[in-house]
């Protein structure tokens, strides 16, 4: 048996955390905690639940942009830590996870809240109300804005794998297939947060504007009620998408079976083989091969070449098992 990690690496820093989108995001921590206590203490004052439930969404996410911002700050401290086999990049992945927790928890808050309000409504004071809404969506954008720009900045200076044309024809199949997850999911999480908030603002002021010209009472609480459940929507896919990375279910991706081919391009048979993420379009693979012609582990690393988003390759060489007497 012939076993071999290609190339042979001491260094575990398969991911680069982005620098602009930490500071983004300790940005949006400090700008939302301001307008968090502002919206929570009018709410309260002037009766609304339209506010109350923007200004509890924006505590949960300056707890919830907080944690991005920590995990970002984590993964960069301990990069280089070799106690973590495969670098820290699943650091932002939990931190996105905690945030998507944390996010369906407060929809479902928003919604039993509403509720109460529905059956047992309170009386609203519509001009200062409306008024605390609308900076509260102001300083939503503003947020959005803020992480939008860090996300561009990540695009630019990280930009994704192109494969050259001689490279087979599974190729292109499998750049086309990796663009999308590109994306950092902790910075989503983060963004996700803000989009919430500022869907909540809009449901607020248009809900706040009914009561007002119309008499809908009805509406605030209900608008509150349709939050929650679209935030839920978002938080529930943000859940299984971060799962997925943390629990390693990557044997459905496309890949599996590119690097299957590659090595099965001759009498080589693959017995084993193992994929899993280690970072924006970064992956470690373990392969066990039989082969009657066995080569050298540096033979089957030549054959996935033309994968560049394979940064740790283990191959183990098997020659056939041998006739029956």
């Amino acid at each position: 048996m012939n076993t071999d990690a290609i190339p042979c690496r001491y260094r575990h820093d398969f991911h680069h955390s982005d620098a602009s989108a930490e500071r983004s995001a300790w940005r949006v921590v400090g700008l939302t905690a301001v307008m968090m206590v502002i919206e929570i203490l009018a709410g309260w004052w002037y009766g609304s639940m339209a506010l109350l439930a923007d200004g509890w969404h924006m505590a949960s996410h300056v707890v919830a942009i907080g944690l991005a911002a920590l995990a970002y700050w984590f993964a960069r401290e301990h990069a280089r830590d070799a106690r973590y086999a495969f670098g820290t990049w699943k650091i932002e992945i939990l931190g996105g996870f905690a945030s998507a927790v944390l996010l369906l928890v407060v929809a479902v808050l928003m919604a039993l809240e509403s509720l109460d309000r529905l059956f047992s409504p309170v009386a609203i004071g519509f001009n200062e109300a409306i008024a605390v809404a609308v900076i509260g969506l102001a300083v939503n954008l503003a947020s959005a804005r803020m992480l939008h720009a860090s996300h561009d900045h990540d695009h630019h200076a990280h930009p994704g794998h192109v494969h050259p044309d001689a490279h087979d024809h599974h190729t292109d199949h499998d750049h086309d297939h990796h663009g999308h997850q590109h994306h950092d999911l902790n910075h989503r999480a983060a963004y996700m947060h803000v989009l919430a908030d500022a869907l909540t603002s809009v449901t607020a002021i248009a809900a706040l504007l009914c009561g007002k010209f119309f008499g809908w009472w009805w509406l605030d609480p209900l608008m509150g009620i349709v939050g929650g459940a679209v935030i839920a929507i978002w938080a529930v896919g943000l859940l299984r998408e971060s799962a997925k990375v943390l629990l390693d279910r990557e044997m459905d991706d496309p890949l599996v079976g590119c690097v299957r081919r590659a090595i099965e391009a001759g009498d080589a048979c693959v017995e084993d083989l193992h994929l899993w993420r280690v970072g924006r379009q970064r992956y470690a693979c373990i392969i066990a091969v039989r082969d009657p012609h066995a080569q050298s582990p540096e033979h089957y690393r030549h054959r996935l070449a033309a994968y560049p988003e394979l940064v740790h390759v283990t191959v183990e060489v098997n020659p056939p098992p041998p006739e029956p007497a």
